[in-house]
């Protein structure tokens, strides 16, 4: 089992369609003893296939807001009428089993984690341009044309935010996967001090 030296969980973010996912399970298929995705609560029902504590922690409306009341969320949000979260319980949980948790989070969320103080990494995948982005999301062939303009639109917002001095330990752009993931393992196997 590789070591991480900096037992803080990962922040990935990054705009849709960037690759972020591809590199974080790159790093779960090459190091499976090691790191853990976190497991997130919501307040949605079920969609086929999808398993409770696996997928999502399903949880009552009552039960989210009573958890978020009571200071057990990192980061929240709402997405049309549901809600989700990431839990300070889920995290510790899974620390204390001696992996290095990831969470996969978009940027209001990074803001939230960042002003609750909760200790973190921070690393945010780039596009080589804001060209390439529309191409690979045009590229799925799964969006519609407004959505291709809301992720693109939300591409720039965060872009934006991660050009702000400090606000991220690493930014990595996903040129090329394999120089991408050389340079996101590197720094994730780096000794604290280098990635503070």
């Amino acid at each position: 089992m590789a070591s991480v030296r900096d037992p803080r969980p990962i922040v990935i973010s990054g705009p849709s369609g960037v690759g972020k996912g591809t590199l974080y399970k790159l790093l779960f298929q090459r190091y499976p003893d090691t790191f853990t995705l976190s497991v997130s609560h919501t307040t949605r029902g079920p969609r086929p296939g999808e398993l409770h504590g696996v997928d999502y922690h399903f949880v009552t409306k009552e039960a989210f807001l009573d958890l978020k009341a009571n200071d057990g969320f990192v980061e929240s949000a709402q997405f049309g009428d549901n809600l989700y979260g990431t839990s300070k319980a889920t995290i510790e949980e899974q620390t204390a089993k001696g992996q290095t948790v990831v969470l996969d989070i978009e940027v209001e969320g990074v803001k939230q984690i960042q002003a609750s103080g909760f200790p973190a990494r921070y690393v945010f995948i780039a596009p080589p341009s804001e060209e390439e982005l529309e191409r690979r999301l045009r590229g799925r062939g799964t969006e519609k044309e407004d959505s291709i303009q809301k992720r693109l639109k939300q591409a720039k917002v965060e872009l934006e935010y991660a050009r702000v001095p400090g606000v991220h330990d690493r930014v990595i752009v996903n040129k090329d996967l394999e120089a991408a993931f050389k340079e996101l393992e590197e720094w994730v196997f780096a000794e604290s001090a280098e990635s503070a």
